[in-house]
């Protein structure tokens, strides 16, 4: 039986793109009968702060010869302990994103957490990445030439996804935006909300969905600017949706909105075209792409831009339904869970043969 032992920052339940991706990778590797070992460190809040009192004695733990699949969170933050333990497990990083491109990072800071996942990476066996930006960023640290040990593996997205119901929107005018993200700086939420304050004059909802939590101070700031611009009453913040939960979301939703600064890959708009939603967003990580003709996107921190973009979509319903379709045709082209895992399973076996 194949086997993997799978390291993640935290509970594996967390709902946060990288822990979503963990999970659904352990959970199809697991369908598919591979024998794993999960094992979840204490949480990460930021990767200048890694749990390294109790992170020790788990890898120690890990029986000699495995091959452990690691979220670069924890991987790319306690270099000493892959130093330590690299010549017995064979390290394959998920690089979600390069540790340097933190939000919120000082220069000094950046350039310090660069130095240690350039440490860890000497050490890995190969190389996950989810998106393809990350890819030149990683040959940069770890020096290889070519990409033989780096294997792209973007997010997947489930399928069938039933069509958004437009007989329940036939009763109302009242366009309802959606917004999935955790209240965080790079998110953007503080520019969604002085966009809709621009288009306040149209007939629109928005509905929030995301952890308010992991930046109390942002999110406390983010709820008072709604009340500072008189949209208080017409957004609604739900906090962490489950994943049933947000299926229902979007089946209730007619635009999806998403002001992110930056991202590597952009799960939670691929989620959005998957369900057929049209998305209002930013050109950023692969956004581009997943969205094609399914939404409207401009540069990040564009505020004038977004807002410009932003109104023109609520009022005209003709163009929703344009992007709408743009949408449907997209998602039949996103990658599916099924072929990310499959992908997956496919370098744990080359790197459990020795490769």
């Amino acid at each position: 039986m194949n086997e993997v032992t799978v390291v993640v920052p935290g509970p594996i339940t967390t709902r946060t793109g990288g822990s979503i991706y963990d999970r659904r990778i352990v959970e199809g590797l697991t369908a598919r009968g591979w024998g794993v070992t999960l094992v979840e460190l204490d949480s990460i809040p930021h990767p200048l702060s890694p749990p390294l009192d109790t992170a020790g004695p788990r890898f120690s733990e890990l029986r000699d010869g495995a091959t452990v699949l690691i979220d670069g969170l924890a991987f790319g933050t306690m270099p000493e302990f892959v130093e330590r333990e690299a010549w017995r497990l064979r390290f394959v990083p998920i690089v979600h994103m390069p540790l340097s491109t933190t939000p919120g990072l000082i220069r000094g800071e950046s350039a310090w957490l660069s130095n240690l996942e350039r440490r860890a990476l000497k050490h890995a066996r190969h190389v996950v990445i989810t998106g393809q930006r990350t890819r030149t960023q990683v040959r940069l640290l770890t020096g290889w030439v070519g990409d033989g040990r780096i294997a792209r593996i973007p997010p997947g997205t489930d399928r069938p996804v039933p069509p958004n119901p437009s007989v329940a929107r036939a009763s109302s005018n009242t366009v309802r935006l959606l917004c999935v993200a955790n209240l965080t700086p790079g998110k953007g939420h503080d520019m969604l909300l002085r966009a809709l304050s621009v288009a306040r004059t149209r007939d629109w909802t928005l509905a929030c969905a995301g952890s308010e939590t992991r930046d109390p101070d942002y999110a406390a700031c983010v709820k008072s600017l709604a009340d500072e611009l008189g949209l208080a009453s017409r957004v609604t913040w739900h906090g962490e949706l489950d994943e049933a939960e947000l299926r229902e979301a979007h089946r209730n939703a007619d635009l999806f909105v998403l002001a992110t600064r930056g991202e590597t890959y952009g799960m939670a708009v691929a989620d959005a075209i998957a369900a057929g939603l049209p998305v209002v967003s930013t050109r950023t990580g692969e956004i581009g792409s997943v969205v094609a003709d399914g939404g409207l996107l401009v540069e990040p921190t564009d505020t004038d831009a977004f807002a410009a973009v932003l109104e023109q979509t609520i009022a005209d319903p003709r163009l929703r339904e344009r992007l709408r379709e743009g949408a449907r045709q997209a998602a039949a082209r996103l990658p599916t869970w099924d072929a990310a895992v499959d992908a997956m399973a496919g370098v744990l076996t080359r790197v459990s043969g020795g490769e």
